[in-house]
């Protein structure tokens, strides 16, 4: 099911028609263009033989972790793209073990999608080191989705033993690796498989996907490739996807995206004259193993019409290549309605952010069931009693227990613990009454969620933990009878909070593309680029739309490119600036009311008061004070640099500038500035500088504010920042309560002295 919206009018539209076969097989002929740089960077889509290594903590593994118990397990998923076939399959396996451990009958065993695929032995003399061993996989064993297991079967003495005794442990590092090769396996050329095989979910890669435009692009053409980018990183799920721009240049290996406007045709590329927008997919002619995903028509116009189709995600686009005929408009966003942000207006159930079978667990110690958050950044409450959490879950009872607990932690953080109560003392009455036929005990708990725990992206781990109940010697066996289980229809709510949100502030841009994802069709968002941009700053733009698609899940079909002669057309909106050098006008006619300027950089002061009213009235610290303030800022040994202010067109409105020394630089500083790991922004405040490798986070005080409080709230926000108005106020209340205490005083004094 698509995971965007219908269109408003499906009826009225006949998206797509099949063009004719003499066209397809023009289409398909395509003569080979001899690469001109060799060395240009393949996709990672495209599989060529060569091993790629994934780090237990790229696929998903945070952590080290244990291995417990006479049969402890622990599994991590991979998949492989549907274009590769698994030749060869090698784990790195870095670990620890106990020096209790008996050597001839203990072992760790690796299993892929069940299968027993090595045993590995535990010998004395390395027992309590860390270990690195190199483990061949059995490649025939690797499917599209995978299971990769390791088991530790552990025994401390040859008698009687405690399955659960603590010598019986082994440490995984989460720095072991899979390594893995592959034979390519071409897909067709094949519309319907879209957004295989330049995006392919099963990957857990940062994805590299050229972007190459038929001669310099205009700001519609840039709109289309925009719209495009967004949409792949709609998909993205939390990985990087970068999109390096390229001007009438196929890349020589691996898959792109091409941009072919008009009549004319990039060199090499035998083409059919455009009738009108249309969408194709064939073969790369420098590499057969890669795929172009040709965005054509008659001028630019077409082109957005056609990237808005994809993005439509129409059904109807099948085959090779398929012409565009109508396209409906899409249903127009509100603000905070982005599909992967936990929605603000009503409670939102666990179900809808999980699956039914990840909320069930088995075992002891099962591991936490991990719920995914994306929240809006300016969530604001004045006394925050905190974001409520209705738990619905089920237990199995145990006879007897002192310790078994459910317990709710936010990011790593503590919030609450909720004690499994036993058979013993829930009695004869109706709660033991309540079990159901599987043995579990249906219940319902409420947590308060502290505001300030919950950053832009956030986790909630909820964890099931049972005692172990010891029998004696020799009678202790691990039965695995015990369950848990997260109700679907339990609930977090975030509907009673306002949005107000003091500003600059880089953290929320950084994490989660604010202020310009409010709207996930980014409707209110223009980019400014230089007059005559170079394909770095090309890439620079379309990586940041693919990141901002990332954010929302929704591709931009309402973003607007401008240069700067045009940006009083866009005063309306919020801006993103894009500059390298001196090659941006906007940075001298806009210097005041940046925080810091390029040349002199003297206006970065401190965090104003408030924001220290702010942090102590809810225990809130804001982002902005979180950054290092400083009086004075240089501006001298920048390699790159990300300023947000206020828009000078428009009170309310945000500008976020991202600058680089030069081209090269800007599209290597946006990486650094705003970090590799989208979970973990590096930049904070009202200013970023990357010089070298480090970065300066600056705050200045905050100069506006976006949002919408009532007018009780508004005011006292509005006296917390004004110390002197507050005083005006104070004293003017104090004269008002005074005058009927004195009249009320007087008409007293009278009644006792009159005879």
């Amino acid at each position: 099911m698509s995971r965007f919206p219908t269109p408003a009018h499906p009826a009225a539209s006949k998206l797509v028609r099949l063009m004719a076969v003499a066209m397809l097989s023009c289409c398909a002929t395509l003569g080979a263009q001899p690469a001109s740089k060799p060395d240009s960077p393949a996709t990672t889509a495209a599989a060529d033989g060569l091993p790629y290594r994934l780090s237990f903590k790229q696929l998903g593994v945070k952590h080290p972790f244990n291995l417990r118990g006479v049969d402890g397990r622990y599994s991590i998923p991979f998949n492989v793209r549907a274009d590769e076939v698994i030749s060869k399959a090698t784990l790195k396996l870095s670990y620890a073990y106990s020096p209790e451990l008996l050597s001839e009958l203990s072992k760790i065993n690796v299993l892929i999608n069940g299968e027993v695929a090595a045993s590995l032995t535990l010998p004395k003399d390395a027992a309590g080191a860390q270990v690195t061993q190199v483990v061949n996989l059995p490649p025939h064993l690797v499917t599209e989705y995978n299971q990769l297991t390791l088991q530790l079967i552990g025994h401390y003495t040859t008698g009687c033993e405690d399955p659960q005794h603590s010598s019986l442990w082994a440490n995984i590092s989460n720095q072991s690796e899979l390594e893995l090769s592959s034979d390519a396996n071409p897909l067709p050329n094949e519309l319907a498989g879209l957004p295989e095989p330049f995006f392919d979910a099963r990957d857990g890669r940062n994805l590299r996907l050229p972007v190459v435009f038929q001669g310099q692009p205009d700001n519609s053409m840039l709109e289309a490739a925009g719209t495009l980018v967004s949409w792949f990183g709609a998909r993205a799920n939390g990985r990087i996807l970068h999109f390096p721009a390229a001007i009438d240049l196929i890349p020589a290996k691996g898959n792109a995206i091409v941009f072919l406007n008009g009549q004319a045709a990039i060199s090499g590329m035998k083409m059919p004259t455009a009738s009108g927008p249309a969408l194709a997919v064939l073969a790369n002619p420098n590499d057969p193993n890669g795929k172009l995903l040709l965005v054509m028509g008659r001028d630019s116009q077409d082109l957005k019409l056609a990237a808005r189709a994809l993005a439509n995600e129409s059904k109807a686009l099948t085959g090779p290549l398929a012409s565009i005929t109508e396209v409906p408009e899409l249903r127009p966003r509100r603000p905070y309605d982005a599909p992967n942000w936990l929605r603000a207006d009503r409670p939102v159930k666990l179900g809808e952010l999980s699956s039914s079978q990840a909320l069930d667990v088995t075992g002891y110690d099962p591991g936490a069931i991990a719920i995914k958050l994306r929240l809006p950044p300016d969530l604001f409450s004045w006394q925050d009693k905190g974001v409520p959490l209705n738990l619905k879950y089920r237990y199995t009872p145990q006879p007897t227990s002192a310790n078994s607990s459910l317990t709710v932690d936010v990011n790593g953080k503590f919030v609450k613990s909720v004690p499994l109560l036993p058979i013993e003392k829930l009695g004869t009455g109706p709660m033991l009454a309540k079990l159901q036929s599987d043995e579990t005990l249906p219940m319902q708990a409420m947590a308060k969620i502290p505001l300030a725990m919950l950053q832009p992206r956030s986790q909630i781990d909820l964890r099931y933990q049972y005692d172990y109940i010891k029998q004696g010697e020799c009678r202790d066996v691990i039965i695995d009878n015990v369950r848990g289980a997260i109700d679907p229809d339990s609930t977090i709510d975030i509907s009673g909070y306002s949005h107000f949100l003091a500003m600059p502030d880089l953290a929320a841009f950084g994490r989660i593309g604010f202020p310009f994802t409010r709207l996930a069709d980014l409707s209110q968002t223009a980019v400014v680029l230089p007059d005559q941009p170079k394909v770095q700053e090309l890439s620079a733009y379309l990586d940041l739309l693919g990141r901002l698609g990332e954010s929302t899940g929704y591709p931009g079909t309402g973003i607007e490119v401008v240069r700067s002669a045009q940006v009083d057309s866009v005063a309306s909106k919020d801006l993103l600036l894009i500059a390298s050098g001196d090659n941006q006008p906007l940075l001298k006619s806009w210097a005041g009311a940046m925080p810091a300027g390029l040349d002199d950089g003297q206006r970065a002061g401190l965090a104003g008061m408030f924001d220290q009213a702010l942090a102590w009235l809810t225990g809130f610290l804001p982002e902005s004070l979180k950054a290092a303030p400083a009086n004075e800022f240089s501006s001298k040994g920048m390699s790159a640099y990300a300023a947000g202010f206020e828009s000078p067109l428009r009170s309310g409105r945000s500008v976020v500038l991202l600058w680089g020394a030069d081209p090269d630089r800007l599209q290597a500083g946006i990486g650094a500035l705003l970090g590799d790991d989208l979970l973990t922004s590096k930049i904070s405040g009202s200013l970023a500088v990357l010089r070298g490798q480090q970065v300066e986070m600056l705050s200045s005080k905050p100069t506006y504010h976006v949002g919408d409080l009532d007018w009780f709230t508004q005011t006292r926000l509005t006296l917390s920042e004004n110390f002197a108005l507050l005083l005006l106020v104070g004293a003017i209340g104090a004269l008002l309560l005074a005058w009927p205490t004195i009249a009320i005083l007087r008409a007293q004094a009278k009644k006792r002295s009159a005879p």
